[in-house]
């Protein structure tokens, strides 16, 4: 019985290894995993689908435009991504003029099959940085400060993504992020 409590004990740290190596093997920029089916990243390309669809991705949301990434990738990635079986939406959120509205398309997408393992991604993981928040904050019901660290892990707000997060938390009644001290703006 010794055995089998020992064997099953190295069975479960071998499955828990391979699963953080798994994960490390995504050399996506800022790739973060907030649940485990919901993450953000910076920009992919076409070497990390294959990555993407071996840890159990079936969603990719674009919220850039698709002018960013390389040029090899720009115009290809959702029709590569689809042709690999991945559900792919693109949002175009423009960097200066984020809007209720965007958030608003994304949660739709996100509520229609809530358990689809999910990435948000732009070019850096700003913009989808924010997303997340709000999406983990609104939807999921993380603390607004785990959330927030998590965030400024990745950067730091500047005045347009700090009103526009204000904006959506407002529009659901959530309390504010308080404003950045001008020594600390993105």
């Amino acid at each position: 019985m010794k055995v089998v409590a020992l064997l099953s004990c190295l069975l479960l740290a071998s499955t828990a290894h391979s699963g953080e190596t798994a994960q490390q093997d995504l050399d996506i920029v800022n790739f973060r995993q907030y649940t485990p089916t919901f993450a953000s990243s910076g920009q992919i390309q076409q070497q990390h689908l294959q990555q993407l669809q071996a840890q159990g991705f079936n969603r990719i949301v674009y919220i850039a435009y698709r002018a960013h990434g390389s040029d090899a990738d720009k115009l290809t990635i959702d029709k590569d991504a689809t042709d690999l079986g991945f559900q792919y939406v693109h949002i175009p959120v423009p960097w200066q003029s984020p809007l209720l509205s965007h958030y608003q398309t994304f949660a739709a997408v996100m509520k229609s099959q809530p358990s689809t393992k999910t990435l948000l991604h732009c070019q850096m993981n700003y913009r989808a940085s924010a997303f997340s928040f709000l999406y983990r904050v609104l939807e999921l019901k993380t603390p607004a400060e785990e959330a927030l660290a998590d965030l400024n892990g990745i950067w730091k707000l500047d005045n347009t993504w700090l009103t526009f997060i204000n904006e959506v938390l407002a529009a659901h009644n959530q309390p504010l992020i308080p404003p950045i001290p001008p020594s600390q703006i993105g």
